[in-house]
Order: C-alpha cells, then structure tokens, then sequence
C-alpha cells in the first residue's frame, strides 16, 4: 500500500459530520498500549494494534481491549500482520464474544500518511471505525490521548482523500487507576508507590477537593459566584449520604482500619519469609 496517494486532512471535532459519534475508553487499555509501546522492537518507531469493544445503545463505542498487530513502515509503504491479528481475534472472541472490533490504536501525536492506508484496511474488518492515538512520550507531563474517525472525500467518482476528524472521548479513572496513570506520565520513577504512600496521595488530593468545596459555597453565600442548582443538588446528597459519626468515632474506624491492613501486611511478610526458610532447608537437605 503506497501513502503517497493520499492527502490527510485533520479538522477538530465541531465538525457536523462526527457530532453524534462520541468514544469512551478504558484504562486498561491506555496502560497496554503503554506496555506494548515499551516492549516494541528496537527499531519501531511506533506501534500499531486493534480496539475491541462494543457500540452503545447511545452510539457511544465502548472501547474496552486491545492487542498489538506486528507491522512494518517504510517510506511510503505499510505492511501489517494480517493473519496474526486474526488469529489474535479469535482467541479473544472466544473468552469474550461480545467484545468485537471497534477500530485500531497507534503511538504518537495526531494522524500521519500511513495511518489513512492502515484505516483502509480497518474499515474492511468493521463500519466506521475509531483510530485512537496515544501519546506514549508524555511530552510536558501530559498523556495526550485522542480519538478520530475517517470520512472519505471524494469528487464525482474520483476519491480525492481521507478527512480524518476528532471526536470526544471520555477517559474515566477509579482513584487507584489514576494514580497509576500519573505514574506513568512521570517518566522517570525510583519505585512504585506503597499503599500507604498510595493513600497519603489520596488523602491530599481529597483535602484539596473539600477546600475548592469550601471556597464554591462561601464565593456561593457572598455572591461572588453564581449559584448552581445542580451542583448545589449533588453536594446535598453528598453531605446527606455520609454517615453521621463523631469524630472521635470516625477516628477509631479508621485506625482500626488502619491497623487492620498493617496486620495483613505483617503476616504476609512472615509467610514469605517461612516459604523461603523452608525452600532453603529442602534445597539443604537434598544435597548430598
């Protein structure tokens, strides 16, 4: 497939052609994309592979896997792996039907040549599908992850080119995954965090929440801000679904809680160490 035939226009997502189409994706997906781009051959400059998910009732594609496909870019060519990304297919339909293709993924910003001749084939395998981009670099700190779709411009019966046009997407993390994804923007780690480190930062991250909290409702009272009956609902049945305990007593469930988890941690670390002892005695005594 040669890429010097075609030109690829990007636009932003206004345009009235992709309004309706919006995309969610999983974390889990972004972190093996991440996986594969570390464990990519030393000369791919980037790597390539196929979203399974599902489209909602809503016409939200639903994009919760992936798997990298091998491929090859030269200068104005593309080669893909077609028989291993159907043999990938397979096996994943079999552990789970009702994730089927959506689209493809690829390391880096925006789209290039080579992905308007790997779109091509994608939309062979499925109607519309979405090209999801990952910028595996994490240039200024930030993960730029984007989705598009490709819409074919063409004048009477001549194709003139592919447009492709950015959508949204929704990216939604559980605290625990957000903490790994922030991990993985910084890219140079000493080690992992613990949990209770882990905790720390959820802590502080929960504090600086209730402070803007504090500031939207007395900026609210003052009249420095204007109200919002929405969100003045959603604080109400936050407030109201906590539990009413003293805080002499929301202090004891969280030491005990505390010290709950500091005992797993100290009897996890002594059935290590007797697994080891006893794996050493064995290897002692079965040496001559």
């Amino acid at each position: 497939m040669a890429a010097s035939d075609r030109t690829v226009l990007q636009f932003g997502p206004s345009s009235a052609v992709t309004s309706n189409i919006t995309a969610k994706v999983h974390p889990l997906v972004i972190f093996n994309i991440c996986d594969c781009y570390v464990r990519r051959p030393d000369q791919a400059e980037r790597v390539i592979g196929t979203l399974l998910g599902s489209v909602l009732p809503d016409g939200t594609v639903d994009i919760r896997n992936s798997y990298v496909v091998p491929h090859n870019e030269f200068s104005d060519q593309v080669a893909l792996d077609i028989e291993y990304h159907h043999t990938m297919l397979k096996s994943h339909l079999k552990v789970n039907p009702q994730e089927v293709i959506v689209g493809w993924f690829s390391t880096g910003l925006g789209v290039t040549g080579g992905s308007a001749l790997i779109h091509e084939f994608y939309c062979r395998e499925v109607p519309n599908p979405v090209h999801l981009t990952v910028d595996t670099g994490f240039r200024n700190g930030e993960g730029t992850v984007k989705a598009y779709v490709s819409v074919n411009l063409s004048l009477g019966d001549r194709q003139l080119a592919a447009q492709f046009q950015e959508i949204p997407l929704d990216l939604r993390m559980i605290e625990a995954e957000r903490v790994g994804f922030d991990i993985l923007k910084s890219t140079s780690v000493d080690k992992l965090p613990s949990d209770l480190e882990g905790m720390e930062v959820l802590m502080e991250r929960l504090l600086t929440l209730i402070n803007d909290i504090y500031k939207y409702v007395d900026d609210t009272v003052e009249g420095r801000a204007v109200p919002d009956n929405s969100v003045g609902r959603i604080l109400s049945e936050t407030v109201a679904s906590l539990p009413k305990l003293s805080p002499p007593a929301f202090d004891k469930l969280v030491n005990d809680s505390l010290q709950d988890q500091l005992l797993l941690l100290y009897l996890s670390s002594i059935t290590r160490t007797q697994l080891s002892l006893a794996e050493k005695l064995n290897t002692a005594a079965q040496m001559p």
